[in-house]
């Protein structure tokens, strides 16, 4: 039996690599169930470079080069040029806008002839490895404010950018980096903070304005009432809750309006209000355009929320065990737009079934737990930074996909990892994960 390298092998955590090809060869099998044409040559078109599962194939081809550059790579290169590595970052965020490509109403594509290059992809990899630079750096104390200040702008201003090129859904995912900050020990106020916030907004698009305003004052005047005797005793108290009231007031009355009338392009505002089940009111208010009842019912039926019907529909039909690779209809016939890219779970819902989409998602539950097992184990700061920036981009990718698919999130476009058909996509994730496992090869070491 042959032996492996072992200037290669050595520490490589093979169970990531196993479930690396696993998840490749599913999404391989899902985006040719989905766009394969019967009577094609099946070598040919594989070969060929003119399908996209042959483009998919061509490209994990170029991530299992790169796989193995990085795995012949010093861990050490990844700790030196990290901040380089996120000016580089910045630097290809900021060509999208003299050179992007208006595709499908992103403007974060840049066409090189036949190829599309995303560079806020790309970009995530740069802000991990930045941000666990910084956090790793002996004179970040991260208990000061100004210290978790900074961490945040390494993670949100690619988000600022990536939002002015019109695609909110990779500009969210920066924000998973704030689970890197909490495990450094950023306060759980803050997440708090926040959630509370995303509650108030979800209320602000199901709960009436006016009713909204009054429950919000009520809770006010309760609260007043319960914790009477101590502001009795100090007026900071009193002036506390009027100020949360106010703001809570003002988010609701003015902030969300104004996002959703100004900061958020009218398709996003749609799907949002989708998700609950409301119409738009920004549109049917009368933005500057008038539509009459057949061409709104038109609009509503051609939305993301007939994306939605359709990709349950096909899930649905697949019950246990599938219709099979091959023999699914909605998939297979386009009822589903985009069942290869953003809505590729519902490919695999319908042809694998239940029990297919049980296996995928064990497989994914299998890969976070072991990414955060690993961060664990590190002796370096820097290298378990870094896992937990793979393990929240992860996470945040999977959960939101496959939430959207059957409708308990807003559509917002973003790739299933190594599922979902498209060459950046498919490098990045492979560079961000096979990076980790350089970098746990040496988990030994201490990297700054």
């Amino acid at each position: 039996m042959s032996q492996r390298n072992p200037a290669i092998s050595k520490g490589i955590d093979w169970s990531l690599v196993w479930i690396y090809l696993l998840l490749v060869a599913i999404g391989l099998t899902a985006i040719f169930a989905a766009t394969y044409k019967e009577g094609e040559p099946l070598v040919r078109s594989f070969l060929a470079f003119k399908t996209d599962y042959s483009k998919q194939f061509y490209f994990f081809g170029i991530g299992a080069v790169l796989a193995l550059f990085i795995l012949l790579t010093d861990s050490k290169f990844f700790s030196a040029t990290a901040n380089l590595g996120y000016a580089l970052g910045i630097f290809m965020l900021l060509l999208v806008f003299p050179f992007h490509s208006n595709i499908k109403g992103t403007e974060s594509i840049i066409k090189l002839g036949a190829f599309n290059f995303q560079p806020a992809e790309f970009c995530k990899i740069f802000v991990a490895l930045a941000l666990a630079k910084y956090l790793s750096r002996p004179e970040t104390d991260f208990t000061k404010v100004r210290s978790q200040l900074i961490a945040a702008g390494i993670a949100l201003f690619p988000a600022v950018l990536t939002l002015l090129q019109s695609e909110t859904g990779l500009a969210l995912v920066f924000f998973s980096f704030f689970i890197v900050m909490y495990r450094e020990g950023l306060p759980s106020i803050i997440l708090l903070i926040g959630f509370a916030i995303a509650a108030l907004i979800v209320a602000s698009i199901v709960v009436e304005p006016n009713t909204l305003a009054i429950a919000l004052t009520a809770i006010a005047a309760f609260i007043i009432y319960v914790f009477r005797r101590q502001i009795k005793r100090d007026r900071g108290i009193f002036i506390t809750i009027i100020f949360i009231w106010a703001l809570c007031v003002g988010i609701q009355r003015f902030a969300v309006p104004f996002i959703f009338k100004n900061v958020l392009q009218r398709h996003q505002v749609e799907r949002i209000y989708d998700l609950f089940g409301k119409d738009n009111p920004y549109v049917e208010q009368g933005q500057g355009e008038t539509m009459t009842a057949a061409e709104l019912k038109k609009k509503k039926e051609s939305g993301s929320s007939y994306n939605v019907r359709q990709s349950k529909i096909a899930i649905g039909s697949g019950r246990v065990w599938g219709k099979g690779i091959l023999n699914a209809t909605q998939t297979r016939y386009d009822f589903v737009p985009e069942q290869r890219t953003d809505f590729i779970f519902c490919t695999v819902g319908e042809g694998f079934g239940f029990a297919g989409s049980i296996v995928l998602l064990g497989l994914y539950l299998i890969l976070l737990f072991r990414i955060v097992t690993i961060a664990e184990r590190q002796r370096s700061t820097f290298s378990r930074c870094y896992a937990y920036g793979v393990a929240a981009v992860f996470f945040f990718h999977i959960a939101i996909n496959v939430a959207m698919t059957v409708g308990l999130a807003p559509v917002i476009g973003i790739p299933l990892p190594f599922i979902s058909y498209g060459g950046t996509s498919l490098l990045t994730f492979t560079i961000m994960l096979f990076i980790l496992i350089r970098l746990d090869a040496d988990r030994q070491m201490v990297l700054r």
